[in-house]
C-alpha cells in the first residue's frame, strides 16, 4: 500500500515504528505537500472575494500551481521510501567473489546516487515554491496570512530536511564531481530557503502585531 493511502493516524504509527521508512526524506516531502496545501487554501480563500478582485486571476494561477505541487510532493513521500529500499537491497547482494563484490559496490553506488537525487528534487520543488507562497502571503486574503506563513515554514522544513538526506548520501558516493556539485547546490538552496522564510516571517509579524 502507498504511504499516501494511509490514514493520518496509521502514517504516524508507521513513522513511529521500528522500520526505517517512512523516514526523514518522506517526512520532508510531506512538509512540502502540506506547504502546497496551505498555500492553495489561502488562494481559494482569496478567489471570489470582491476585496481581492484585482488579484483574482493571479490567485487562480497560483492555486493551480500549488495543486500540482501538492500532488507532486505526495508522490515523493513514496519515492523517497523506494529510494531507500533500493540502497538496502543493493547492500544485500552477494559478495563472495571479487566479481560479486564489484557488482555489489557499483549497485550500491548507483542506488546511493539515486537516493541523493530524490531528496534534491524535493528540495528544488519546495524552494521554487517559496516565492509563490510569499506572494500569497503578501497579496492573498489577509485573514489567512498566518496560514501562508505556516506554509512557508513547512516549505523551508521540506528544503532543509530533504537536503540533510542529500548530504548523508553524498558522504558514501565515490564520484567526487557528482558529490561536489550536489553539495554546492545544497548550500545554495539552504541559504535561499532560510532567507525567504526569514523575510516572510518578518513581514507577517509586522502585519499582525
Amino acid at each position: 500500500m502507498s504511504l499516501t493511502d494511509l490514514t493520518i493516524q496509521a502514517f504516524l504509527d508507521k513513522t513511529a515504528g521500528n522500520e526505517p521508512v517512512p523516514g526523514g526524506g518522506s517526512i520532508s516531502a510531506l512538509c512540502g505537500a502540506l506547504a502546497a496545501s496551505l498555500a492553495e487554501m489561502v488562494t481559494r480563500l482569496t478567489i471570489g472575494r470582491k476585496k481581492y478582485a484585482d488579484v483574482e486571476e493571479r490567485m487562480q494561477e497560483l492555486s493551480a500551481r500549488f495543486a500540482t505541487l501538492r500532488q507532486e510532493m505526495a508522490r515523493y513521500i513514496d519515492r523517497d521510501a523506494e529510494a531507500y529500499d533500493r540502497v538496502f537491497q543493493a547492500f544485500k547482494l552477494p559478495k563472495e567473489t571479487d566479481e560479486e563484490k564489484e557488482l555489489r559496490h557499483q549497485a550500491i553506488q548507483q542506488a546511493t546516487k539515486h537516493a541523493a537525487q530524490i531528496p534534491m528534487e524535493v528540495a528544488h520543488a519546495a524552494a521554487e515554491a517559496m516565492p509563490f507562497i510569499a506572494e500569497v502571503a503578501r497579496h492573498g486574503n489577509a485573514n489567512a496570512v498566518t496560514d501562508a506563513c505556516v506554509a512557508i515554514m513547512c516549505a523551508r522544513n521540506a528544503v532543509l530536511g530533504a537536503l540533510l538526506n542529500v548530504r548523508i548520501n553524498l558522504s558514501s558516493i565515490d564520484d567526487e564531481a557528482f558529490a561536489n556539485d550536489m553539495a554546492a547546490e545544497a548550500c545554495r538552496l539552504e541559504l535561499e530557503a532560510v532567507e525567504m522564510e526569514k523575510e516572510i516571517l518578518h513581514y507577517v509579524k509586522e502585519k499582525i502585531k
